[in-house]
């Protein structure tokens, strides 16, 4: 049956009539349009007419009912760790921060190994150490002069004068050891002033060595000798040799 056979049946109802027998089925037949209450085929592909619009939204539902509560005392159980995921890419590089404040001091290391001995430099050393080889006696207040130097470096001692010279400032010992046979007194003198004396009074026919040593403070070109007074039994011979030394201690 087609639309327009159903709008025309509708157009032409009669007064009711007793109800029919039912009658036999019917060969099947194409159903005129989807939204007729009979109709549940789609749309026939013969029919070319574009499907009405979408209808309203409905109204909004009611409220759900609360969910169960956690029963007191008890904690949300936490899900388990998912794996991890992938390693990204390293971001850029961020600015200088401020430099921080000094950190406190380390501890103190351990000690290090004992250096070699360190030397001076040859224009920084000064020593010598001479002799007096001879029986005759020196003149007395003036200076002893030894005649063989056993060490003299750079030359600061004078044989001829018997002084030594001073070219580096600083702290210097000198000692003798003198052999005598008779009474003697021996003087230290820097510049003509006495730094140290010592005397041994001896019987005649007597030999004994005396000794003196002196630490003194010396300037450049101060000078320093041995001399005696009127008690100059110093002596010089093989077995009985008097020895006048002298050394930098350390400049300054």
């Amino acid at each position: 049956m087609c639309l327009t056979s159903l709008v025309h049946i509708c157009r032409h109802v009669g007064a009711p009539s007793h109800l029919g027998n039912p009658g036999g089925r019917g060969s099947s037949a194409h159903r005129c349009h989807r939204n007729l209450p009979f109709s549940r085929d789609p749309w026939p592909a013969w029919d070319s007419r574009p499907p009405g619009r979408d209808g309203r939204d409905g109204e909004k539902g009611e409220k759900g009912e609360p969910g169960i509560p956690v029963a007191r005392g008890l904690v949300p159980q936490k899900g388990e760790k998912g794996e991890q995921g992938a390693q990204g890419p390293p971001g850029k590089a961020g600015r200088t921060g401020n430099k921080g404040s000094p950190g406190p001091p380390g501890v103190m290391g351990v000690p290090g190994d004992k250096g070699s001995g360190g030397v001076y430099k040859t224009e920084q050393q000064s020593a010598f150490s001479v002799t007096r080889r001879t029986m005759a006696k020196p003149s007395p207040n003036a200076p002893i002069v030894f005649s063989h130097a056993i060490t003299n470096l750079n030359g600061h001692f004078n044989i001829k004068t018997g002084k030594f010279l001073c070219r580096i400032p600083g702290s210097y010992y000198f000692v003798y050891h003198a052999s005598s046979d008779d009474s003697l007194c021996m003087s230290l003198m820097r510049d003509g002033d006495i730094m140290a004396s010592f005397c041994d009074h001896l019987n005649a026919n007597t030999y004994q060595v005396s000794s003196g040593g002196v630490a003194i403070y010396l300037k450049k070109n101060q000078e320093v000798w041995l001399e005696t007074n009127d008690y100059n039994g110093i002596i010089g011979v093989e077995g009985k040799q008097s020895v006048f030394s002298g050394f930098l201690l350390y400049p300054h």
